[in-house]
């Protein structure tokens, strides 16, 4: 394949577009989220993660795992964690099992903020896709997303 292969221009015209879903989506709703409740779309990301914890078998995430689940480094999400951690939002404390780990868990000013947030989030979502499948190199993909479901 040469470099102004169908098949590569094909494939490169798909991530643009994806990577340009993305950043119109998050754009979007980066701005909804700031300026009804001050927080940025990896805050709630990462309030919304932790959130979903539990206190059973495998409940509470390990901050690798909490990393990949927002898509940020690990030091990143440690900082993040941090910051929001200074604004009352999430505790941290030993694992009672492993002294050496580290749980996150999200405080009640946290929760009540971040039920505060959903709609907000959601709602600018919902915008963001509405706007996007208006264009035809777009629609596919908002398809796609309105497609995916995750279990319960």
């Amino acid at each position: 394949m040469t470099a102004t292969d169908p098949a590569l221009t094909a494939l490169a015209q798909g991530w643009c577009a994806l990577s340009l879903l993305h950043g119109k989506i998050e754009a979007h709703v980066e701005r909804a989220l700031q300026a009804k409740h001050g927080l940025s779309v990896r805050e709630y990301s990462l309030l919304d993660v932790l959130n979903r914890q539990h206190d059973g078998e495998g409940g509470h995430l390990q901050m690798k795992q909490v990393a990949d689940a927002v898509v940020l480094s690990q030091s990143a999400t440690t900082r993040l964690v941090t910051r929001l951690e200074e604004r009352g939002l999430l505790s941290r404390y030993l694992c009672p099992t492993d002294r050496r780990g580290i749980y996150t868990d999200v405080s009640e000013s946290g929760a009540q903020l971040l039920a505060e947030a959903r709609p907000t989030n959601d709602a600018a979502l919902r915008e963001a896709l509405d706007e996007a499948a208006k264009r035809p190199e777009l629609a596919p993909l908002v398809r796609a997303v309105e497609a995916v479901h995750t279990p319960a």
